[in-house]
């Protein structure tokens, strides 16, 4: 066997066992919370020792981090895979944004990793200064698709934050309306109310041009 081949193996099982300690430590996350949660309780779900979980992460905060840092690449990646940027900019606006709410309508899982919802409530909650700014970079870079189109119609800077600002606010709260069951109470459907409010957005852009 080659060094190169020794080397392989080594990274492939290496990522096999980290990826077994964070399926895991998702499950401990959704049942105790980041708070409650343990390295120890975080082994025991993957079959290790917490001594063999410290080998690969230093705290419980670092694998939420890579979590949710994993969760935002595959964000970015389906907001890009929907954008079409041979589109008219309207179009572009309005296949991001929706691309942005669906991630989250099809994996409620991450919209609770996203927000650190897992048993602690709407409440504000970080990890590291540096591990925040990260994240949040990547949390923005899903959004940036939004933003070109945005640009592309027009729109001043402060006029683009804002844009990017009202479709990520819409989103989160119809997707947590969704996600609770409240949106039942209106009859409403939260992927149309969606759709509606891009549309006024690409609206009042286009009447500015």
């Amino acid at each position: 066997m080659s060094d190169v081949t020794r080397t392989n193996r080594k990274d492939a099982i290496r990522e096999a066992k980290r990826t077994i300690i964070l399926d895991a430590a998702l499950e401990v996350f959704e049942r105790d919370g980041l708070e409650a949660a343990s390295m120890r309780a975080i082994g025991n779900a993957a079959g290790y020792t917490a001594a063999a979980i410290y080998f690969h992460f230093p705290s419980k905060e670092a694998i939420y981090e890579e979590l949710l840092s994993r969760s935002l690449d595959r964000l970015i990646a389906a907001v890009e895979a929907a954008s079409d940027y041979d589109s008219a900019p309207g179009q572009q606006l309005e296949a991001a944004a929706l691309a942005f709410f669906d991630f989250y309508a099809a994996n409620p899982r991450d919209l609770d990793l996203g927000f650190y919802l897992f048993r602690g409530g709407v409440q504000p909650r970080g990890l590291s200064r540096e591990a925040d700014a990260a994240l949040n970079d990547k949390l923005l870079q899903s959004l940036a698709p939004v933003a070109l189109a945005a640009r592309s119609l027009g729109a001043t800077r402060q006029v683009v934050q804002s844009i990017v600002a009202d479709i990520f606010a819409h989103a989160v709260g119809l997707l947590v309306s969704e996600h609770t069951g409240r949106m039942k109470l209106f009859g409403a459907h939260p992927r149309k109310l969606m759709q509606d409010q891009i549309g006024r957005i690409v609206h009042e852009l286009s009447d500015h041009q």
